[in-house]
């Protein structure tokens, strides 16, 4: 009998929208070229493997490339799956062994949370190319852990955003963010991400970039709770919550498809 392989859109709350992922259940730990071959096969922003452990599981995330340190929407992805396959209780909290430390999920009110670290930004000039990549004159340009954080002017201008993708990869960061305070009702901010150079051109919906974007924008319009929009093609909404060097992610997730690997 093959590996069950589950996959679930999700910050989005219908199919075909937010942020497919894949979630695989391992019986035992598998190595780390076959993970990376089974993303390929799969071809989502991230694959998701967990294996179980006396307090929760061990989980690592790969996109068609190479093994990220944080994702946010293979997470709950993860999550989803444990609860809806009966892996765990529907009030029992999913708690998950990652590349960065113990992240815990639970669910609220027909969402997911996730209790993530906080990746603030701090001030940076732009590397040479980078701002030119995307064709934009941001009003500020900021370096986090991971990825550059450029805020523009208007939600107009971070939705007509075309990239060039191969300048953008020279980038020396595992991606790109950008975003505006939101004009659309019912939103605090939106944004985008583009993270070619870890084989991903634009990420429909980026939980990890949130934990970048939430300090960010808490701090500008004076609010301990916003509501997000990722302004990619298929779009999602992500509730974020900061607390000190914690965020707290909202989101919510729907299985698409159910499959095996043979």
């Amino acid at each position: 009998m093959g590996l069950a392989i589950i996959q679930v859109d999700a910050f989005t709350d219908k199919p075909f929208a937010g942020n497919p992922a894949a979630v695989c259940i391992l019986p035992s730990p598998r190595d780390e070229g076959w993970m990376q071959h089974v993303a390929q096969e799969m071809n989502l922003s991230e694959t998701a493997f967990l294996v179980r452990q006396n307090d929760g599981y061990d989980l690592r995330w790969f996109t068609p490339a190479v093994e990220v340190a944080l994702c946010g929407h293979a997470t709950v992805a993860s999550a989803h799956v444990l609860w809806e396959d009966h892996h765990l209780a529907p009030d029992q909290q999913a708690r998950f062994h990652t590349k960065s430390g113990l992240l815990t999920a639970e669910r609220w009110d027909g969402w997911i949370e996730l209790d993530f670290p906080a990746t603030p930004a701090t001030p940076a000039e732009p590397p040479p190319g980078l701002v030119e990549a995307l064709g934009v004159q941001p009003r500020s340009v900021g370096r986090s852990r991971f990825d550059y954080l450029l805020e523009l002017e208007s939600e107009a201008a971070v939705r007509r955003i075309a990239p060039d993708f191969a300048a953008l990869a020279r980038a020396d960061a595992r991606g790109v963010i950008v975003t505006s305070r939101a004009s659309t009702p019912g939103f605090d901010f939106v944004s985008r991400f583009f993270a070619p150079r870890a084989g991903v051109n634009e990420d429909p919906v980026t939980g990890s970039a949130h934990c970048t974007l939430a300090p960010f924008w808490a701090a500008r319009l004076g609010k301990p709770e916003l509501v997000a929009y990722q302004a990619s093609p298929r779009g999602g909404v992500v509730r974020v919550r900061p607390q000190g060097d914690r965020v707290i992610l909202g989101g919510q997730a729907v299985t698409v498809l159910r499959g095996e690997l043979v």
